[in-house]
Formats: C-alpha cells, structure tokens, sequence
C-alpha cells in the first residue's frame, strides 16, 4: 500500500508543479477574457480501442479492450483525464481469461503541441465473480490531430490481488490506442 500512496503523491505534486508553472499576472489594461478558446481550456471526450502484447517473461499473451476517455484542458500544456471501459485479458496456452472494467485518472502533459506524454493511476473492477480488484498504472505518449483522431502507446502495468481466483503475479503489456476525441 506504501508504493500505492507514493505513487499518486508524486502525481499529485506533479499535476500541482505543472499546472502552477504556466501561471500569468494579469494587467489592468486587459478585458479579455482568459477563458477564450485559444487559451486551452476545453472538455473533449473520447472512443477508443486498444490491443497489446505482454512480455514473454508473463503468464498472459495479449489484451485487448475499449474505452470512454474524458479530458479537461487546464491550459494548453496540462490536461487531466478520466476513463472507463472493458479489457480482456488472455493466459498463455489456457481458455483462461480475465475481464474487467478499467476505471482511471490521469494527467496528459504537451510538451510539443498535440504531442503527449501521459500517465494514469486506476483499479481494474473484475467482471467475474470470486475475481478481485486489481492495481492499475501506466505511462506512455501520443498524438492528438485537429480533426479528433488519437493515437497513443503505452506501458499498462497490472497489480493482482493475491485472494483472487484468477489470481496473476504483478505483470503488464506494451498497449496500443486507436481514438477518437469530439470537443464539447
């Protein structure tokens, strides 16, 4: 739980560093507003679908899943996000699989404009009974065009509950995200 609590303290700081540092004085002489639609602020939300391979070193050989990604654009460098959806996983040389619901925050820095770097924190909610929770997180970046379409790659790290029945060690998989995001 230790590693769990330091995680999301250093995201936490980082969200704070990132979002303070863009900070502007405003001058008397200025009547615009900071909210215009050039400034970055903005809620997009997003369909996607994702696959990815597991290392060999896993019990698992690949995934595949959709989801639902909300984003609010703090500033034109800084968005946060928060999404849900469906995975599957599959065990090597088993009918074994584990399904569940992927619910997680994050937060997408642009260091190059519509270019991202991102990381989320989140539990996977499993779909099979006797199944827990497990552990999520990842990293990764991508690539957002101007008509909407979004193409990131990422690390997706998973963390099992040992008094699960489908119980798995600590594994993950290189994932690959194909979407779409439509600006509210």
């Amino acid at each position: 739980m230790k590693t769990i609590t330091k995680l999301f303290a250093t995201s936490l700081t980082a969200l704070a560093i990132l979002t303070t540092s863009n900070l502007k004085a405003q001058t008397m002489g200025t009547t615009e507003s900071s909210m215009t639609t050039g400034s970055g602020m903005a809620f997009k939300i997003g369909v996607g679908v994702n696959g990815g391979l597991f290392p060999d070193r896993s019990e698992m050989d690949y995934g595949y899943g959709a989801d639902v990604k909300l984003q609010y654009d703090l500033t034109p460098f800084v968005a946060v996000t928060a999404s849900g959806g469906y995975t599957r996983l599959k065990w090597k040389g088993s009918p074994l699989k584990f399904e569940f619901i992927p619910v997680m925050g994050g937060v997408r820095v642009f260091p190059i404009e519509r270019m991202y770097l991102a990381t989320e924190l989140g539990s996977g909610l499993a779909i099979k009974d006797g199944a827990n929770m497990n552990f999520i997180y990842s990293g990764g970046l991508g690539y957002e065009w101007k008509n909407g379409l979004d193409l990131g790659v990422k690390y997706e790290g998973y963390v099992n509950n040992s008094a699960s029945d489908l119980y798995f060690m600590k594994t993950g998989q290189f994932n690959l995200r194909l979407g779409y995001n439509f600006k509210l």
